[in-house]
């Protein structure tokens, strides 16, 4: 008998909604439901050649990477033992095609509850009545798009599920999936729009199955399930989304990834990343190597870092600032970008919060300075990113090593409420470069950080330890338990000065 070794649980997927008969239909004849959906682009080699970039499916590489398998056999699902290391979809839509049950789709609670039941039979084939295996038993579960909420259905709603099948979920990761919703020009998807099942996306009816407040619906509740085990991949690029003609994004709109809002994309409290992947299609968010790369790391990895930027002093151009001595008031506001990569990454970023994927950290000068210039004592500093990490994916050295290119640019400044353009830059940073960082355990179940700022230096020559943070000070935001966190000073020569706090902690 195979045993259950974490964190290779077995894998549940569940992919999103289906809106037509023809859609479902086309979901039901396919034995994946899109996780075996793979792409083929372009990119330019080192040589300046352009050479092809294929990705081969999450499921693929599932089992090519990490043994896995999947649970067909002789062209059914087997019955009897399976593997831990197995990968289940499920087939929630099967009943609403004529050809498999009455053609009638279900509701999100009755998807839910199929899946509570899922878990519990594959508990029996994995374990049998293994009294020890059944106790260590879990899963993890892989959603996207409207399958998210399906599981969040699972966790949240009390009726779907006993305590004990929730508590069986280990962690969960979510592709676009509309946590708070889908707005269209702005408006949120009407409650009396059924159809289709269309009014699964408004907030009141998702406050009913999801058992939280319509207004917080993005929230996870009294569940107990820790935000801390749901990621949300959150899909930048609205252009690439080809449903309906591209109407769909068209009417959703930028900041969106052609069907998904970016703000309605995740969970209050959960750890997010930021990719240039449309919602679906030949740019889709599943079938890509960054959402790939996000997802195994957050089911296998073993170290989760996260960072926050404390801006301290933002200093205004001559200009404007001559303008403000002279008592004029200047309103100003702030992009602030981050885009990480591990070592070894040649085709993909693990997060990438960009002014031109639309998702970059906005900040009005007036939430972080008081009028005087002093910094503001309630001063929100914005947490960059949450990404995991793989010490088994080391092939140089004994430390975890990434990177952050960090910078923060002006968006614009008005003096007197008019737009300043006489002596306006565009795209003028107050700060850019790459922060390269160098991580691992220090052997006393802490951490040991370096760091190296890669614009002026060579990332393998001589570093700088990071600055350990007092225990009293070191929250930031952050939910992870027992992090170390370190402190970085940030600092250009054109008086902007920061404070990068950078948090490390074992992940299981």
């Amino acid at each position: 008998m195979e045993r259950l070794q974490r964190p290779f649980f077995p894998i549940i997927y569940v992919r999103g909604y289906a809106m037509t008969r023809e859609e479902i239909v086309e979901t039901t004849s396919t034995p994946y439901m899109g996780f075996e959906a793979g792409s083929t682009k372009v990119r330019q080699a080192q040589d300046g050649s352009i050479v092809k970039f294929v990705f081969e499916s999450p499921l693929v590489r599932l089992m090519k990477d990490y043994d896995y398998r999947d649970v067909y056999e002789a062209g059914t699902e087997r019955s009897g033992r399976l593997s831990p290391r197995c990968i289940v979809i499920h087939r929630y839509y099967d009943p609403a095609d004529p050809a498999f049950g009455n053609g009638k789709a279900p509701s999100i609670i009755a998807a839910a509850t199929s899946l509570g039941n899922r878990i519990l039979e594959l508990r029996d084939s994995i374990c049998g009545s293994n009294a020890a295996l059944r106790k260590a038993f879990r899963v993890h579960l892989v959603a996207h798009s409207m399958g998210g909420l399906i599981c969040r259905c699972l966790l949240q709603n009390p009726d779907v599920a006993t305590a004990e099948t929730r508590a069986m979920v280990d962690k969960l990761f979510t592709y676009a999936t509309p946590h708070n919703g889908i707005d269209v020009a702005g408006i949120n998807v009407p409650q009396l729009l059924s159809v289709n099942d269309m009014d699964n996306f408004n907030r009141s009816v998702m406050g009913k199955y999801l058992k939280v407040p319509k207004d917080k619906v993005n929230t996870l509740g009294n569940s107990g399930f820790p935000p801390e085990r749901l990621f949300c991949l959150i899909g930048t690029n609205s252009r690439d989304y080809a449903a309906a003609h591209g109407l769909s994004s068209f009417a959703v709109g930028p900041l969106s990834d052609g069907l998904v809002r970016i703000a309605n994309a995740y969970v209050e409290g959960a750890p997010r990343a930021f990719v240039n992947r449309s919602h679906s299609g030949h740019f889709g968010i599943v079938n890509s190597e960054e959402g790939y790369q996000n997802m195994v790391r957050f089911l296998f990895g073993d170290t989760c870092a996260s960072a926050q930027l404390q801006i301290t002093a933002l200093a205004l151009p001559p200009e404007v600032e001559a303008a403000r001595k002279r008592g004029k008031n200047v309103e100003s506001a702030y992009y602030i970008e981050a885009t990480v990569a591990p070592r070894g990454a040649y085709t993909y970023e693990l997060t990438a919060r960009t002014q031109a994927n639309q998702c970059a950290i906005r900040r009005q000068h007036s939430e972080m300075f008081s009028p005087d210039g002093s910094l503001r004592r309630d001063a929100h500093a914005p947490v960059l990113f949450s990404v995991f990490l793989d010490s088994r994916k080391i092939l140089a050295g004994s430390e975890i090593v990434f990177s952050i290119d960090l910078a923060v640019c002006n968006a614009g400044y008005r003096i007197d409420g008019a737009l300043f353009l006489k002596h306006h830059i565009p795209g003028e940073y107050l700060f850019r470069n790459t922060l390269v960082l160098f991580a691992k355990p220090d052997g006393d179940g802490g951490w040991q950080l370096r760091y190296v700022w890669s614009d002026e230096n060579w990332a393998g020559g001589s570093k700088h330890a990071a600055i350990p943070v007092a225990a009293g000070t070191r929250a930031i935001g952050i939910r992870q338990p027992d992090a170390d966190v370190f402190s970085i000073p940030v600092q250009s020569d054109k008086g902007f000065t920061a404070e990068l706090k950078i948090a490390l902690a074992a992940w299981q």
